[in-house]
């Protein structure tokens, strides 16, 4: 590998380590996609993505879940609980929020 690239992932999480609020705007993103081909999975990346730019085992321990059980429900072919979702949210330090969708 060239040693001026690195991962997508990689750089991500860097950006979210130095500017947590980028996680906000990073995460609703996300969500605004999730229902498209492929938004399940990236929803749960970016989900993974701040949990890793904050520590997965620090995460992992504010939400009440064993790292390894974290890991995997952030997975690529993860297929986490809502009670897993809210609690990671809540560990990161966001809250889920509803708002009326605009008519296509």
């Amino acid at each position: 590998m060239n040693k001026t690239s690195r991962p997508h992932a990689d750089a991500v999480i860097e950006l979210l380590r130095d500017d947590p609020a980028f996680a906000d705007e990073y995460l609703a993103a996300a969500l605004d996609e999730a229902d498209l081909p492929g938004g399940q999975a990236a929803l749960l990346a970016a989900l993974r993505h701040v949990a890793e730019a904050q520590g997965m085992a620090a995460v992992a321990e504010r939400a009440g879940i064993p790292r390894e059980s974290l890991y995997r429900a952030l997975s690529p072919t993860g297929n986490p609980t809502i009670k897993t979702l809210l609690a990671v949210f809540n560990a990161v330090g966001l809250k889920l929020a509803v708002h009326r969708a605009i008519p296509a």
